[in-house]
């Protein structure tokens, strides 16, 4: 069995509402449907789709029609005017961004989570989620990641892997660095239930470079140990150090987590990102995301390239998130 499905296979029959706005996107239809059909979750759809799919037991809201569009501008409003928002800016906002509209039915109550990102930017995607969802409290980063499902593979947890930042934080500081790993560790476990074992990668391993950003990993991995001394944290790790048990005896005998490292931070990202779109085409795994960590409520993207089946991974995973 595919790693997704189990995690289907836990929300299966919870009824957890999750919005996908962008009904003018065939393959979000799609997923809303098959999603529907596996009753993974309750699906909210925003808009008036044009493309001819059965959307039976589906939600669907019309912005400019649905009675409910003036009470969530009027919450909006109330939300915004400090920062200068008029009523009329608020309704015209919700009647064309529907990204803003799902996140209001969020906060109002009427759904549990939104997944968006098929057919817009990540900052189109997370902006309305930071100014109307915000973070969680004590929340110090919003950060990204994907969940990549790696066939036939013996590393990481039987091929599953969480790879973070590899969708949101540019180039994260140390302290940043360490409450990523903290968050994906968390998070991993969320997913899995199964133990974390983070790595936090650079391009050298226990020493064997000297350059400024080896030691921001460094000084990264003596933070996150501190701050989150229940998880196994360990680096800096090279990539083949972090996961392939004979490397790890060779360039870090000592380290209890190479070798068996199933939780990958990167040093910026540009290496994530590129990483997991390595191993998603060319080891044929399956990627999905990229999926939120900080935001009070599961608000997650993704991937402009993503198939119908990634959109209901993403569905599941949100639901998940919703239940825990």
């Amino acid at each position: 069995m595919e790693f997704i499905e189990t995690i289907k296979d836990r929300v299966k029959g919870t009824n957890k509402r999750i919005v996908l706005p962008e009904t003018m996107d065939e393959r979000v239809l799609k997923a809303a449907r098959k999603a529907t059909d596996e009753s993974l979750a309750k699906i909210i759809l925003i808009g008036k789709p044009k493309i001819s799919i059965d959307l039976t037991n589906i939600d669907i809201i019309d912005p400019n029609e649905d009675s409910l569009t003036d009470k969530l501008a009027e919450a909006l409003y109330e939300l915004r005017k400090e920062k200068g928002m008029t009523l009329e800016e608020a309704h015209n906002l919700l009647i064309t961004d529907y990204m803003y509209y799902a996140c209001m039915l969020v906060k109002c109550g009427y759904a549990d989570g939104v997944v968006s990102g098929a057919c817009h930017s990540t900052a189109n995607t997370l902006r309305p989620a930071l100014q109307i969802i915000k973070t969680k409290p004590d929340t110090k980063l919003v950060s990204a990641f994907f969940l990549v499902c790696v066939p036939d593979c013996t590393y990481g947890y039987n091929g599953v892997f969480i790879f973070a930042d590899a969708g949101l934080v540019q180039n994260p500081s140390q302290e940043e660095l360490a409450y990523i790993a903290g968050m994906s560790a968390q998070t991993f476990n969320l997913l899995t239930n199964q133990e974390p074992m983070v790595a936090m990668l650079s391009h050298s391993t226990k020493g064997s470079a000297s350059h400024p950003d080896v030691d921001k990993v460094v000084e990264a991995v003596k933070i996150a140990q501190n701050l989150y001394p229940q998880y196994q944290i360990d680096g800096e790790l090279q990539l083949d150090a972090a996961i392939v048990p004979e490397v790890a005896r060779i360039k870090a005998p000592d380290s209890h987590i190479a070798g068996k490292a199933n939780v990958l931070v990167f040093p910026d990202l540009d290496s994530g990102n590129i990483g997991y779109k390595l191993v998603e085409r060319l080891a044929k795994a399956k990627a999905y995301g990229p999926i939120t960590q900080g935001i009070a409520r599961p608000i997650n993207d993704l991937s402009r390239g993503c198939s119908v089946d990634d959109i209901v991974g993403v569905i599941a995973i949100t639901a998940l998130q919703v239940q825990k």
